[in-house]
Order: C-alpha cells, then sequence, then structure tokens
C-alpha cells in the first residue's frame, strides 16, 4: 500500500497539519511516511499545501506530480490540483467558495460541508479533522486510534483537552462525506 496525498487550500485551514496528523499517524501504524510542506509567506490566507505520502514500503521521493488523493478547501486549490488526480484517484473537496465544481469524470469526487458543520461543532478551528474524517471513511489506511495518537503528537500539550473534540469531528466527518461521482 502506497497512498500519495496533496492537501491544498488557505494558511489557517489547518491544511499542513492535517498531513502532519496523517504521517505522525502512519508512524503509530509502522508505516513509512513523508511530509512536504510548501506556503507563502503569510501567516493566514495565504496559499498552503502539502504532500503526505503513507507507505508499506519505503519512499524513494516525497516530490510528486499526481497524487492519489487530493483534498482541496478552496476554489485557487481546486483551479490547480484538479488535474493533478490520477486517473481511478480520490478528490475531495469542502463546498465552502466552491464557484467551479470538478469536471473530470475519470475519477471519484466528494463533498464535505465540513466548513459548515464545524461552525454547528461551534469551533471552525476543526474543520480539518471534519475533512480528514471524510478522508478517512472514503480511505481507511489508518486506524482511528492511531490517528488520535498522531494528533497528540501534533497537537501542543496544553491542546490536548480538545482531543475529544477532534475525534467527534473526524466522526462528524466520516458521516457526511457524499460521492458526487
Amino acid at each position: 500500500m502506497t497512498e500519495e496525498i496533496l492537501i491544498a487550500g488557505f494558511g489557517g485551514q489547518g491544511v499542513l497539519s492535517m498531513g502532519q496528523i496523517l504521517c505522525y499517524s502512519g508512524v503509530m501504524q509502522n508505516k513509512e511516511v513523508t511530509w512536504f510542506p510548501s506556503y507563502g509567506p503569510e501567516m493566514r490566507s495565504g496559499t498552503a499545501n502539502c504532500t503526505a505520502i503513507i507507505s508499506d514500503d519505503m519512499i524513494s521521493s516525497p516530490i510528486v506530480n499526481t497524487y492519489d488523493t487530493v483534498i482541496v478547501l478552496n476554489q485557487p486549490s481546486m483551479d490547480k490540483f484538479e488535474q493533478t488526480v490520477k486517473p481511478g484517484g480520490l478528490l475531495i473537496y469542502d463546498s465552502n467558495g466552491i464557484t467551479r465544481h470538478p469536471v473530470r469524470k475519470d475519477i471519484t469526487v466528494c463533498v464535505m460541508d465540513a466548513s459548515e458543520e464545524a461552525v454547528k461543532m461551534n469551533n471552525t478551528k476543526i474543520m480539518n479533522m471534519i475533512v480528514l474524517g471524510g478522508f478517512l471513511k472514503m480511505k481507511p489506511i489508518i486506524a482511528l486510534e492511531n490517528v488520535l495518537k498522531g494528533l497528540a503528537k501534533v497537537l501542543p500539550e496544553r491542546y490536548h483537552k480538545l482531543i475529544p473534540l477532534n475525534e467527534q469531528a473526524i466522526h462528524k466527518g466520516m458521516e457526511i462525506i457524499k460521492v458526487v461521482k
């Protein structure tokens, strides 16, 4: 098993931390991992994306041009990265702010109202965990208990009290993800 994932959105949406959590979770599950972040100089609202690779085997390079899964959280990321999904791959997107929906017919497309659900859960910072839950529903490559261990590694200890809320968000994402085509 090798899963090459691109996560893209604006800074502040938890793009990089979602990739980190996936990779730490993979380590907890004895997988080989790479995490390769890319972001603009802005603290918030700049572009941010990361590549996360999780594999049973050694990973030869963290740099890839096409992905098994692409997760997009804004329209600029949709415009830039829709074409990088491998044929037969998976594209997951948050519906918030998307004005041009995916057009490819050779991939599985899933939509989530993750931003809306995060507002309903009274914490917009868990939107990325809702999306992560949707991804894990579609591709259960990491066990939930290892995701929670990975989350504990990424979150500073002063925020560990939020792990139960993040677990709820992951479960919510598993519930609300919808296959479009």
